[in-house]
């Protein structure tokens, strides 16, 4: 029940941040996917910042154990290229489609309609996929550091400058 409430807490503060952040809006949306406006971007990275800080943070005090899925570049791939095409045409990522709805924009339920329509296809041709695309580049479950061969702080604190060096170039030139 706990694991629950820190889901709805946390998914609650994500929405919440969302909103703040104006990354719902459908003008922002397409100025990321054009290299205009990097707000989205910016969000972005700084959740992925502070999720490897905090989630290898309490990996290393043994609070947490990683569970990882195996990286397979085949749906990776497929996959990446579906979500690009879905964002492109509706102007809305998942995520960002329900937080839309959520503001009164009813555009965003053809994104959830599509997302709704396209798990259910997913579904059904999971057992074709689980012979073909699901094995296509298969390289187990691994991590960045786990590849270097070096510790992960390693791999997150030049990580994190880079993103502060991104940043920076970021509203150096208006973006």
């Amino acid at each position: 029940m706990a694991t629950l409430m820190y889901g709805l807490i946390t998914g609650i503060l994500f929405g919440f941040f969302l909103q703040k952040g104006r990354v719902l809006r459908y003008d922002k949306q397409i100025a990321a996917l054009l290299l205009e406006d990097m707000t989205i971007v910016k969000f972005m990275l700084s959740h992925i910042v502070v999720a490897m800080i905090g989630v290898y943070f309490l990996l290393d005090l043994g609070l947490v154990q990683l569970s990882l899925k195996p990286t397979i570049l085949g749906s990776v791939i497929i996959g990446g290229l579906i979500f690009g095409f879905g964002w492109g045409l509706l102007g809305y990522c998942p995520g960002t489609s329900l937080g839309a709805l959520g503001e009164g924009r009813t555009d965003a339920i053809w994104g959830i309609a599509g997302m709704l329509v396209g798990a259910a296809i997913y579904a059904e041709a999971y057992p074709y996929l689980l012979k073909t695309v699901l094995t296509w580049g298969n390289y187990g479950k691994i991590t960045i550091p786990q590849l270097l061969g070096v510790n992960h702080w390693f791999v997150i604190i030049p990580f994190i400058f880079l993103v502060g060096a991104l940043f920076n170039w970021f509203e150096k030139n208006g973006l």
